[in-house]
């Protein structure tokens, strides 16, 4: 006799967990809380549509914190694999410049959404929409509009506490927490960093890309663009350094990164080049000789001293590794990804929680943190064939 599981949520993490499960051995039905699945899914393909990355795995994995966490997820379901089940149900990918996965283009998100329901369709899956799960009954069987699901297993993919008019608002928490499952309150992850400006500086320059430049925090360094803005800095070369930044607020109320507005060049080549130039004057000397761009230049003016930014050693100093004081971050609803949710301690290697038997959770309810440009979806689809080819042993 089959089997019956219970996935509730509505997310990647349940799509891949139900694609991969066994129907032979399982009765799968989805439980999602809201009219329709895939909401924060297709929120997410509004900025262009990350699928994954296609660096190589061996350099992916790095990407998440903790470090070996997801390890076993993701090498069981790899970026290759994930473009290859994609490919396989209709949506073919492309690697673009930046190496990250999309669609290929002209594939709209909501197609890639479509091909994945008419997939589950096609086994069988039944997905019941507008069933809300509230609590367990005293055999550890799933309340969902106030009735009792019997059921053989559970899997939660209930997600972060961001983007809340998705669905994604984070009150489950409490619910886990009663339950004596240790919880961590979310935090914001890869969002806008809050910078207490000068009026002059913003005034001129919001809303300025700072285009090839590195930004460091704690010795981790994180290569692309950061565009100003009135709050501070958002952009993905500050998004990546977010547990470093997290971990400074934290401990001292405010954090330091540093800007390299030249990577491409040693401090010693741009200390040759200011010293050695015919101009005299040092912003023609920034302008022309190196290169950078009016809100660079007024940034090292604005925030320099004059005899800083007029001494060459000074200067070039600053332009390899210029410091920035943020005091927070953005609130989590305007965060792209939060951490927190299920503290990792809770939850077995197979991402079961440890004291409630047949009781899994994946995706990003679990308390672990990853840049954007893919690596969040990777790990919510890796995290779902990891349990489904778990379940699919198990029985």
């Amino acid at each position: 006799m089959k089997k019956k599981i219970a996935i509730i949520g509505g997310g990647p993490s349940v799509f891949l967990l139900a694609a991969f499960l066994d129907t032979e051995k399982f009765t799968i039905t989805i439980y999602e809380k809201n009219k329709t699945v895939g909401r924060k899914f297709l929120v997410a393909g509004k900025g262009g549509f990350n699928l994954t990355h296609s660096e190589p795995i061996d350099q992916l994995i790095k990407r998440y914190t903790p470090n070996d966490f997801l390890d076993n997820a993701l090498l069981n379901f790899t970026n290759t694999d994930f473009r290859n089940w994609l490919d396989q149900i209709g949506i073919p990918t492309y690697i673009g410049s930046s190496k990250r996965v999309y669609p290929k283009e002209g594939i709209k998100p909501i197609e890639v959404l479509n091909a994945i329901l008419k997939y589950l369709k096609e086994k069988g899956i039944i997905i019941k929409y507008e069933h809300t799960f509230s609590d367990w009954d005293d055999n550890s069987n799933p309340i969902i509009n106030n009735k009792t699901i019997q059921t053989d297993y559970t899997a939660f993919s209930l997600g972060g506490g961001s983007w809340k008019v998705t669905g994604s608002d984070g009150n489950w928490l409490n619910t886990f927490s009663k339950k004596g499952i240790k919880t961590k309150k979310f935090q914001a992850s890869n969002c806008a960093y809050q910078i207490d400006w000068k009026p002059n500086f913003i005034k001129k320059h919001e809303g300025t890309p700072l285009k090839n430049i590195a930004i460091s925090c704690n010795n981790v360094i994180q290569k692309g663009e950061a565009v100003i803005t009135k709050f501070g800095l958002e952009g993905n070369s500050i998004y990546g350094l977010s547990p470093q930044i997290r971990e400074q607020l934290y401990s001292n109320s405010k954090a330091t990164v540093f800007i390299d507005f030249k990577p491409s060049l040693t401090l010693e080549k741009i200390h040759s080049k200011i010293k050695l130039s015919n101009y005299r004057n040092t912003t023609e000397i920034l302008k022309k000789e190196l290169k950078l761009s009016a809100s660079q230049i007024d940034l090292l003016k604005f925030y320099l001293s004059k005899e800083s930014y007029l001494n060459t050693e000074s200067l070039a100093k600053n332009i390899k590794k210029f410091p920035l004081e943020i005091i927070n971050t953005a609130s989590i609803d305007e965060a792209i990804s939060t951490v927190g949710g299920i503290d990792l301690n809770a939850i077995s290697k197979n991402f079961e929680i440890k004291n409630m038997s047949n009781q899994f959770c994946i995706g990003e309810m679990l308390d672990w943190d990853a840049p954007t440009g893919g690596y969040l979806l990777q790990a919510c689809a890796s995290t779902g064939v990891y349990l489904a080819n778990y379940l699919n042993k198990k029985e």
